[in-house]
């Protein structure tokens, strides 16, 4: 459909559309409702910017037929669910980008979403999945810099995938200090079952943001080198600096992993440790009860002719032999580690 073409006759719900604005030179100049943009897309002065969240069909189906996005991406764009990754079509390009923040409440520590973002000329459309407040404040941040504003799309996606690449920082932060948390009750000699599970979590956490920051690298390092109109020669220098906070991140994690595996295996090696120091005390102890419990069991089975019965001092002997038995045994146990 040409930007000229008729609108739909029915308007989508407006429920899912954050924000739907028009840029010149850096400026906001009008707020564009979607059942116009075909329309105000053909001021070539201009550029539009859709904010939308978990959008519906209805809502796809204007924006796809306002910009003529490709039926692949718009399928993405609405399943969500996708790896991050940036895909080239004729004139456009999708974009996709899994964002991180950190928990305030419930049980999960991060709180997980998707982005996705449909560029081409004078038009940039984010489509965001899981986390309502993941862009809070960017466009706000962008609009208070026209000057930089005014390079058009290509800065807005170079604005936006250095904001979510930046609420990594926070994360990976929280996690390493988690991290150190664990490691004192580790060598704190106080092994509680909690701490296995939270090695177990933490690494999962782990996986999971690596699995969104890793692809990024390869998505910043293309736009980098990216010969487009879209992404213009002047923008492209700051991919390098998102592609190189990336690449910090992806670093960070791998060395966090490897430390979190090493804690791991130090948790379960001084759980064993304790656990034979235990079996040694138990053992050591048994062997102390196992002697007096031998004499009582000779003097218990009621023989006629028993050593010592007729003796006057034989019960108080005995008694003594039994304490002073176990007293060397203990002794013994001790000296050698066990006690």
């Amino acid at each position: 459909m040409s930007p000229g073409s008729p609108r739909p006759e029915s308007s989508p719900p407006q429920r899912c559309v954050i924000n739907s604005a028009a840029y010149h030179n850096g400026v906001r100049v009008a707020d564009v409702p979607i059942p116009d943009l075909g329309d105000a897309w053909t001021h070539s002065n201009r550029f539009i910017w859709v904010g939308l969240y978990e959008p519906n069909e209805q809502v796809l189906s204007h924006i796809q037929k306002a910009f003529g996005l490709h039926d692949l991406a718009i399928e993405d764009a609405h399943a969500a669910h996708q790896r991050p990754k940036l895909e080239v079509y004729d004139d456009s390009l999708f974009v996709v980008m899994r964002t991180a923040r950190l928990c305030e409440r419930g049980d999960h520590r991060i709180e997980f979403g998707e982005t996705h973002v449909f560029l081409g000329p004078r038009y940039i459309i984010t489509v965001r999945h899981g986390s309502l407040t993941s862009h809070v404040g960017l466009r706000a941040r962008c609009e208070s810099t026209p000057n930089l504003l005014a390079k058009g799309e290509g800065f807005v996606l170079h604005a936006l995938m250095d904001f979510i690449v930046d609420q990594y920082f926070p994360v990976v932060d929280a996690l390493e200090a988690e991290l150190e948390e664990l490691e004192d009750h580790i060598f704190s000699g106080q092994f509680v079952r909690s701490v296995t599970s939270r090695i177990y979590h933490l690494r999962r956490d782990l996986l999971a943001l690596k699995q969104a920051v890793t692809p990024l690298s390869d998505v910043s390092a293309h736009l980098t080198r990216m010969e487009s109109d879209l992404i213009p020669a002047d923008t492209r220098p700051y991919f390098q600096d998102v592609h190189d906070h990336v690449s910090r991140i992806a670093e960070l994690i791998d060395n966090l992993q490897q430390l979190s595996h090493t804690a791991l295996e130090s948790n379960l090696a001084l759980i064993s440790v304790a656990q034979n120091d235990d079996m040694k005390r138990l053992a050591g102890w048994a062997a102390i009860l196992a002697v007096p419990t031998m004499i009582a069991g000779l003097y218990g089975m009621n023989f006629k002719h028993m050593p010592e019965t007729e003796w006057t001092w034989g019960y108080p002997f005995i008694l003594s032999l039994m304490i002073l038995s176990c007293v060397l045994l203990y002794r013994w146990f001790r000296r050698l580690g066990w006690f």
